[in-house]
């Protein structure tokens, strides 16, 4: 089993900043990618980015890139999401996730079913 708990959010400015940061533990050299998604109030969790964890090659969606950035600390086993240039539209609730599977495709790991393992979210608040 893999546990992951998220932290970091808070309220922020539209043009701040944050770290988010998701520790995980149990069985961690099972874990093939790390992604992070959100979730804003009536809509569906959606991608945000995902990073492998062998070779730490990284993938974003459209609407964080140059914005965000994903990063994994191996030896201490947590994942980061850097967050900068905040819009409203960032608010949301954000979840790490964590899968074993491997896919050949890296759109598989842009959706939520192909995640095995997910932590209870850290809620992030942009103001205008």
């Amino acid at each position: 089993q893999v546990q992951l708990a998220e932290s970091g959010g808070r309220s922020v400015q539209a043009g701040g900043s944050l770290r988010l940061s998701c520790a995980v533990s149990g069985r961690t050299f099972t874990l093939y990618v790390m992604g992070w998604f959100r979730q804003a109030p009536g809509k569906e969790r959606e991608f945000v980015a995902y990073v492998k964890r062998s070779g730490g090659s990284t993938y974003y969606a459209d609407s964080v890139k140059g914005r965000f950035t994903i990063s994994r600390d191996s030896a201490e086993n947590t994942v980061y999401l850097q967050l900068n240039s905040l819009k409203p539209e960032d608010t949301a609730v954000y979840y790490c996730a964590a899968t074993t599977r491997a896919y050949p495709s890296g759109n598989y790991y842009q959706v939520t079913r192909t995640y095995e393992y997910w932590g209870r979210g850290t809620q992030v608040t942009v103001s205008a």
